[in-house]
């Protein structure tokens, strides 16, 4: 009894930091180790290890055709193959140093959601959180892949984490140092800019011209990283482009005849009329934005009755690691492992979205009953409709109305879930691009965990943890 309820009231220790780095640094070395020189590039992969190579040896964002012309290039966002260049030209151009790299920033991920567990829950959850963060097999297996997911998952967990520890501070390092590492995290996924206002105002505890100044702090300076090479791209495209220049493809795929809310090829979806002359990247990005957006005109109610399709593919069946590595290489990693991996990731994803409704719904807080009420039905349908109980976590985290703004670690998973679902329900959904959730997920259900754990082991005292640091 007594152990228990040590579990659920002690505050968090720096040896349980500790762990937590030891694990993820042991478990992702294990699985690089494990596949050094088995899995080469695979879908999108292929690409930005191209790219990357090209980057490293100093030949910019190109693109080499098989007539040998060069031309430059912005089709998928630099951020990652300019951070996979400099893998590359430190440790050589193979995608083991990639798989490194990822490591890396893996590690720094599940450092950075420990550190938001143990402001939510006590000693016991906050650890269990740590231990999840460093062993989650969505993660954890998509280290060997050349993928954004993994490491935007672990950039907004750190920059979920800063803008929590920057709640007490002034001046303006926090906006600086949020406003630079978002940047970056947009120049791998420029949706992820969606976020950064958000994670701009909860890094201030003071309410009002404060926080919207950190909100518009973060977010200008974001925009200001990404300038030069919007600049770039305005210079040696043949359009300007912001960041990538895809966005008019993707919204093209995601409301045409034939959208089914996945990806679909452009040989089957046919190219719009008059997009098949236009060969400028930029260009041509921009001529399929303007089709796809005159699909969304003239069909409204085929392109909204296709969100609930898109979303869920993205958040009802993840299995994206599995596939890359079976894509990769069937024979080191078959279908059926393939299955088994994704099985897994389902279970976890689903507990852990469990636990974290039932912080939302069971915390303290305004509507407790309509919370509650909202918690238990998105409880009912998480297994067959998980996508559905994601916009109910949104549904919970409005009840807080003004209130949310106590509860910084749920307004974060609140606006990655937000920013994620917005994203996919105008483009299209895919099980990978739920992955960035995860991490920011996780705190939540340590503060549910706590609460479970706290009705068989009340503490007599107050409860710790929550914004508690470690002895």
């Amino acid at each position: 009894m007594s152990n228990g309820r040590a579990w659920y009231s002690d505050r968090p220790r720096s040896v349980d930091e500790m762990i937590v780095v030891a694990v993820a640094v042991l478990s992702r070395l294990a699985l690089v180790v494990w596949a050094w020189g088995r899995f080469p590039p695979a879908d999108d992969g292929t690409f930005y290890h191209v790219v990357a190579e090209r980057i490293s040896h100093g030949l910019g964002y190109t693109w080499l055709w098989p007539d040998g012309v060069v031309t430059y290039a912005a089709h998928y966002p630099v951020g990652y193959p300019a951070l996979m260049a400099v893998a590359y030209a430190l440790f050589g151009s193979r995608p083991e140093s990639a798989m490194l790299l990822n490591a890396v920033i893996g590690v720094v991920g599940a450092i950075a959601t420990y550190r938001l567990c143990r402001t939510v829950a006590p000693r016991g959850p906050a650890l269990a959180g740590g231990l999840l963060a460093a062993l989650h097999p969505s993660l954890l297996f998509y280290t060997p892949a050349l993928m954004t997911e993994g490491i935007t998952a672990a950039l907004i967990a750190l920059l979920a984490a800063l803008a929590v520890g920057a709640r007490e501070r002034r001046g303006a390092w926090p906006v600086l140092g949020l406003g630079f590492l978002s940047g970056l995290l947009v120049l791998i996924r420029p949706q992820a800019l969606l976020v950064a206002p958000v994670l701009g105002a909860i890094s201030s505890r003071a309410p009002g011209r404060p926080r919207l100044r950190r909100a518009l702090g973060v977010t200008a300076l974001a925009i200001f990283v990404c300038l030069p090479w919007t600049l770039r791209n305005c210079a040696r495209l043949d359009r300007c482009a912001f960041v990538s220049a895809n966005g008019g493809w993707n919204l093209f795929i995601g409301s045409a005849e034939k959208a089914n809310g996945r990806w679909v090829s452009l040989e089957e979806l046919g190219v719009p009329v008059e997009c098949r002359n236009e060969f400028g990247e930029a260009g041509k990005d921009q001529c399929f934005g303007r089709a796809g957006l005159r699909n969304v005109m003239s069909r409204p109610g085929h392109f909204v009755g296709l969100i609930p399709a898109k979303l869920r593919a993205t958040f009802d069946w993840s299995g994206a690691p599995g596939h890359y590595l079976s894509t990769s290489n069937p024979g080191a990693f078959p279908e059926r492992s393939s299955l088994a991996l994704g099985l897994a990731e389902g279970l976890v994803e689903r507990v852990s979205l469990l636990f974290a409704l039932l912080a939302l719904g069971r915390g303290e807080g305004p509507y407790p009953r309509s919370r509650r009420a909202i918690a238990a039905v998105a409880a009912l349908v998480l297994l067959p409709m998980a996508w559905l109980s994601h916009v109910l976590l949104l549904l919970l985290v409005a009840c807080f109305g003004a209130k949310i703004w106590e509860r910084p670690v749920a307004l974060a998973a609140g606006a990655t879930v937000g920013a994620t679902i917005a994203t996919h329900a105008v483009f299209f959904g895919a099980g990978r691009y739920g992955l960035v959730c995860v991490l920011v997920l996780i705190p939540l259900a340590a503060e549910g965990l706590a609460l479970f754990g706290g009705r068989w082991w009340p503490h007599p005292g107050r409860r710790v943890g929550l914004g508690s640091a470690p002895s």
